[in-house]
């Protein structure tokens, strides 16, 4: 027994210095930011979509990251998502950049469109894929841990088969508006931290679920994850087949001169479901999860939480000055 395990252990190491091949980064920026709209036009004196403010630093959340996408990734393999509309700020902050590939959405039709328009794009390049996906909206401090709890996500999903790997953030409140996760029965070990199933997800709970969840050793669910591309589209077709039609149809026509035409008229139908509410909690006993340790984690959805993540490290925001271009050093 003792020898098998000693194997299968050296088995994991020579896969764990293959693990970035094929991995992609898919970068969510398409959002709009409607509730913090009103914060954001008081504050610099005109709408701006959150994700491409600098609230701290020199750079903005966008910025922020790319930067951590490309410590996992080459350039050339992530996949930035954003709204046609914004097509002028998206380029502006690339400046300097040599970013892989920028799709850009016709119209916002929720987030399940949001991730599923770029995996298009990376299972016709590669049909091996593993995909990370970032929302561009969040606050992570320290990138170091917070690339570490990546990789082990990527590691998991590849001892997982495939599986997809939510990464979790440890609460420290009652937080009322994020989705929590109630972790399951142990699946696997990588090394640092162990992999658990998903039991259930519990959206938006009362202070008193939300108090219970806690008392049980619930998450907060980051959608952070780490999965296998073909693994992702066979969720899709489980769970919004609608949608996952149109973008195989879509998937045939890209680098063809039809290429635009099918895309406007894909999201002339394209139905609005939201990635969390209509896939993750629609398969949790085909996802898993891990915790994030040593790193602070926000959805900065709403002004109160962008004000609370800044006053926890004594920063004073500053967004009255638009991010500086990207001097990229290769």
């Amino acid at each position: 027994m003792r020898e098998r395990y000693s194997r299968d252990i050296e088995d994991k190491i020579m896969e764990q210095g293959k693990r970035h091949e094929n991995l992609w980064s898919i970068v969510l920026a398409g959002g709009d930011g409607v509730r913090t709209k009103e914060f954001i036009r008081g504050w610099l004196g005109y709408d701006k979509p959150k994700q491409y403010c600098t609230f701290l630093g020199k750079r903005s959340m966008f910025q922020h990251t790319l930067d951590r996408a490309v410590r996992l990734t080459p350039w050339e393999r992530v996949a930035v998502v954003a709204a046609r509309d914004h097509q002028n700020e998206v380029w502006a902050q690339l400046d300097g950049r040599p970013a892989g590939m920028i799709v850009l959405q016709p119209s916002n039709a929720d987030t399940a469109a949001g991730v599923f328009l770029p995996l298009s794009h990376i299972l016709a390049n590669d049909p091996d894929a593993t995909v990370v996906i970032y929302p561009s909206d969040h606050f992570i401090r320290p990138s170091e841990s917070f690339i570490s709890a990546v990789e082990e996500a990527v590691w998991g999903s590849m001892m997982l088969d495939g599986r997809a790997v939510l990464l979790a953030a440890k609460p420290d409140g009652l937080e009322l508006e994020y989705g929590w996760i109630q972790p399951g029965r142990f699946l696997d070990w990588t090394g640092k931290v162990p992999i658990r199933s998903v039991e259930k997800f519990v959206e938006k709970p009362s202070q008193a679920v939300a108090r219970r969840a806690i008392e049980d050793g619930s998450f907060w669910n980051t959608m952070i994850l780490a999965v296998k591309g073909r693994e992702l589209w066979r969720l899709g077709q489980k769970c919004f087949p609608d949608i996952v039609t149109l973008f195989e149809r879509y998937k045939e026509a890209i680098d063809t001169e039809d290429e635009m035409k099918v895309l406007d008229g894909i999201y002339d139908s394209m139905p609005r479901r939201n990635f969390s509410k209509h896939l993750l909690e629609c398969v949790p006993e085909r996802l898993a999860v891990m915790e994030m340790r040593d790193v602070h984690w926000s959805d900065w959805g709403s002004p109160k939480r962008i004000i609370a993540s800044l006053e926890m490290i004594g920063k004073r925001p500053t967004m009255v000055n638009d991010p500086l271009p990207f001097l990229y050093v290769g």
